[in-house]
């Protein structure tokens, strides 16, 4: 590579190289993935929905077609995404913002590595589905019922999922931003993108929530300024929301409720696939120019504080949701002998029982470059096993350590020598 190429690249690498707490609450400068190595929109995608497609239009799959959702059933059928998952969002943050209101909500529907978004009355469907090596890919599917219907890939999606938002990468967004009774977005009170470690007090503004928090509060169901004000002289106004009968007319979602627990995993991990998307892109960048990644080590920190919770916002109090995404979703994973599971939730205190990302497991962490994945993996040992006595880890409880060290020997494949139980 020209010396005079290699200094700009240089440059973006070692700014990304101050990443700390805020990250994740923030972003970093984005990058050029259209460039080498990644090639991100003349690389040919390998994810869940290209293999459907694939599928359909070689007549092996028939997508179901339902006469008031239309393919959403289907999809999320072919594509074994629980309904249980639903969340429910009426600001005008999407593709199909001109549909959307307080009174008709986009629901949004998601499994380990796809996100559906619909919308009542659109003529379309909006799809990410996550590609191991290049991140969010993003997809339409018109809501036209045709033998084999056909998955657009949209470009126009990275107007806004693909830059500072999603961590430069082509990525997912969960924005906290107040709206005006039709859902405009109050963007002057924007708390931001968030994830697991944003406080519960300042998230899902936009959103409607159902479940139970007891005195905590959440900026959920709160719609137009009249709302808020009355959250400050009454702090738990909509905080506990079973029912969105007085919002909104439910026979317009598949499911009653926008369930809390399930938006508690979806921030997490929309922000853990941004993180592996971006730490995959630096990664290769870093390789191509010089055949090593040890300027990346901050960003590995951050990584490692991410995948572990040790910046996670704890809960005050308990939080109940729909028992059937509790069950659906803990379920999907592999277990240990001992029955353990690291899609085992707490919501007592915070959000998983054992504070390590199941995104390990995915294969968007196996994808990462070689050097990048063993380098976390070997860190991760020492970190579990108290050889590493970094002190951001510290707070990671002993028995909390040895819990997620003995579930990821047993159900994490391909692990570096150094993982080996010695006899």
């Amino acid at each position: 590579m020209n010396r005079t190429r290699r200094l700009p690249l240089l440059a973006a690498l070692l700014l990304a190289t101050q990443v700390r707490a805020e990250d994740f609450q923030g972003s970093t400068h984005p990058l050029e993935y259209d460039a080498a190595p990644i090639r991100y929109s003349a690389s040919v995608p390998d994810d869940p929905v290209a293999r459907l497609a694939k599928r359909i239009q070689a007549g092996e799959v028939k997508l179901s077609w339902d006469d008031k959702f239309g393919y959403l059933p289907g999809l999320l059928d072919v594509l074994q995404i629980p309904r249980s998952s639903q969340t429910v969002v009426f600001s005008k943050s999407s593709l199909q913002r001109s549909y959307i209101t307080p009174k008709n909500p986009r629901s949004v529907y998601f499994n380990d590595d796809i996100y559906i978004g619909s919308v009542p009355g659109s003529p379309l469907l909006e799809i990410s589905a996550v590609d191991p090596k290049l991140g969010a890919i993003f997809y339409t599917l018109d809501q036209e019922k045709l033998r084999k219907p056909k998955f657009i890939r949209s470009a126009d999606c990275l107007q806004c999922h693909g830059g500072q938002r999603s961590l430069g990468v082509p990525g997912h967004v969960l924005r906290s931003v107040p709206t005006d009774a039709e859902g405009e977005l109050e963007t002057r009170d924007e708390v931001g993108d968030i994830n697991h470690c944003t406080p519960l007090a300042d998230r899902w503004a936009g959103w409607f929530v159902t479940g139970k928090v007891g005195a905590q509060t959440h900026r959920g169901n709160l719609i137009g300024g009249e709302d808020f004000a009355r959250r400050l002289r009454e702090p738990d106004f909509r905080g506990n929301v079973t029912d969105l009968k007085g919002f909104f007319d439910p026979a317009k979602t598949l499911i009653v409720g926008s369930d809390i627990v399930a938006l508690m995993v979806l921030q997490h991990q929309a922000h853990m696939h941004n993180y592996l998307t971006r730490l995959n892109f630096d990664a290769r960048q870093m390789l191509a120019m010089y055949g090593h990644i040890r300027y990346l080590k901050p960003q590995t920190d951050a990584f490692l504080r991410c995948l572990l919770f040790t910046e996670e916002t704890p809960l005050r109090e308990p939080i109940e949701g729909s028992p059937d995404f509790v069950r659906e979703f803990s379920a999907a994973g592999p277990r240990d002998r001992l029955g353990r599971s690291l899609r085992d939730l707490d919501l007592r205190t915070r959000i998983f029982k054992y504070p390590c990302s199941f995104l390990i497991l995915n294969p968007a962490f196996d994808a990462l470059p070689a050097p990048m994945r063993d380098s976390i993996l070997t860190r991760l040992h020492g970190i579990l096993t108290g050889t590493d006595q970094d002190p951001q880890f510290a707070k990671i409880a002993a028995a909390d350590r040895q819990a997620i060290l003995e579930i990821l020997r047993e159900t994490k494949p391909s692990l570096p020598d150094v993982w080996r139980v010695q006899k």
